[in-house]
C-alpha cells in the first residue's frame, strides 16, 4: 500500500494519479475568501500528516460533512502540489475494510524497517554502558516502557512527528553522542547515552499513539506537567526500584550513586538550553551542553529534511521556509566525487 508520505514527497505540479491509506485526524470547514465553503481534512499515517481540501463543487462535498474523526480511509486520485499544497480535482475516498485497516497500522514497511534498525542501535549502546547503575536504569526502562516507547514520536509537529519518531530521535543522537565522545573523550559516554535515552522519555505520555491509531493522544499528565517534568518524575521511580536491589553493592562504587542520579537529572532538566525553551535549569556541565546541541542538531536536520521533501521550491536551488526554520533553505552541495 502506497503512503500519504510518498505522496507528499512526489507530488508536484504535474498531476500524478496515487492511491493510499490513511487516518483522518480532524476534518474542519472553513470559508474561502469568496464566503464559499469548503472542508479540509488532516490526514495522517505511520510516516507523517497532511492536508487536503474538499472543496463545495467536489463530488463527495455533502458526504463529508458525516466523516468523523479516526476514519480509516483509502484514497485515490491525480495529485498536484503548489504553494497552497496538496490538490486534486478528480479524487474519491472510500473507508477502508478492516483488513486494510491492519495493514496500514502496520506502517510502511521501508519505515518500519528503519526504526527496527535505529532500535537495535539504542538497546546494543545501552547494553555496553559500564557504569552499574546507569545499565541497571536503562534495563529496568526496557523492562517496564519498550512498547510505549517505540510508538511514541518526539513531537507532535515540527520533527520525528510520527509513530516510532522518538525511536529514530534517540538512535540519531546516540550516534551523535558516540562520535562527540571520540572527539572530545573527556566527556563521560556512559552518562551521555543514558541521558539521552531518557530525556525525552515524558513524551511516552506527552506524544503517545494508541496501539490501533495514528492519532497522538492528549493526557492530563503531560499538559499538567510536561515532559521534562514527567522524565524527571520517571527516573527517580526507576532509580528507586533499582536502588532497592543495589544499594548494598554500590556504596563503595565512585563516583558516588547520589552524584550519579543528579547529573542524570541535570541533563534531563536542561536539555532544551534556555529558561525560555521551557528547561528549569540551564546546562552546567559539559554532558548537559553535548545534550542540548546534539538534540537540537538531530532535530535540525529532520526539519532541513522534511522541508527539502514537501515544500515548495521557489527557484532551481531554494526551497520554501517550513517553520520552525529560521528562512528559506537552500539546496545542499552535492558531494565531490
Amino acid at each position: 500500500m502506497n503512503t500519504l508520505s510518498q505522496l507528499l514527497s512526489d507530488a508536484s505540479e504535474s498531476p500524478v494519479h496515487f492511491q493510499f491509506g490513511c487516518q483522518l485526524q480532524k476534518c474542519t470547514q472553513r470559508l474561502t475568501k469568496s464566503q464559499k465553503p469548503y472542508y479540509e481534512l488532516e490526514l495522517v499515517d505511520a510516516g507523517g500528516s497532511g492536508a487536503l481540501k474538499i472543496w463545495n463543487n467536489h463530488p463527495q462535498f455533502d458526504q463529508t460533512a458525516e466523516l468523523k474523526a479516526g476514519a480509516f480511509l483509502n484514497i485515490e486520485g491525480h495529485f498536484t502540489k503548489n504553494q497552497y499544497g496538496l490538490d486534486s480535482q478528480d479524487w474519491q475516498w472510500v473507508h477502508l475494510s478492516d483488513e486494510g485497516k491492519e495493514v496500514l497500522l502496520l506502517g510502511d514497511p521501508l519505515l518500519k524497517e528503519k526504526q527496527d534498525e535505529d532500535w537495535n542501535t539504542i538497546t546494543e549502546l545501552c547494553a555496553e554502558i559500564k557504569d552499574p547503575r546507569l545499565h541497571a536504569l536503562c534495563k529496568k526502562f526496557f523492562g517496564d516502557f519498550t512498547e510505549r516507547f517505540r510508538r511514541a514520536a518526539a513531537a507532535r509537529k515540527n520533527h520525528h512527528a510520527r509513530r516510532g519518531g522518538l525511536t529514530e530521535h534517540v538512535a540519531q543522537m546516540m550516534r551523535s553522542a558516540v562520535a562527540i565522545c571520540t572527539a572530545y573523550p573527556h566527556l563521560n559516554q556512559d552518562l551521555m547515552i543514558t541521558a539521552i535515552l531518557f530525556h525525552d522519555c515524558g513524551k511516552l505520555w506527552e506524544n503517545n499513539y494508541p496501539e490501533t491509531d495514528f492519532h497522538q493522544t492528549y493526557n492530563l499528565h503531560a499538559e499538567a506537567l510536561g515532559h521534562i517534568t514527567l522524565g524527571i518524575e520517571l527516573v527517580n521511580k526507576l532509580w528507586r526500584d533499582i536502588c532497592e536491589i543495589g544499594q548494598s553493592e554500590w556504596k563503595l562504587i565512585e563516583p558516588a550513586t547520589e552524584q550519579v542520579r543528579i547529573h542524570l537529572l541535570h541533563m534531563i532538566a536542561s536539555h532544551h538550553g534556555q529558561l525560555d525553551f521551557g528547561s528549569p535549569v540551564v546546562p552546567k556541565t559539559p554532558e548537559a551542553f553535548a545534550l542540548h546541541y546534539i538534540d537540537n542538531l538531530d532535530a535540525k536536520m529532520e526539519m532541513c529534511e522534511l522541508a527539502y521533501e514537501n515544500s515548495n521550491s521557489l527557484s532551481s536551488h531554494i526551497v520554501e521556509k517550513k517553520f520552525p526554520l529560521p528562512g528559506n533553505l537552500i539546496l545542499p552541495l552535492k558531494k565531490y566525487k
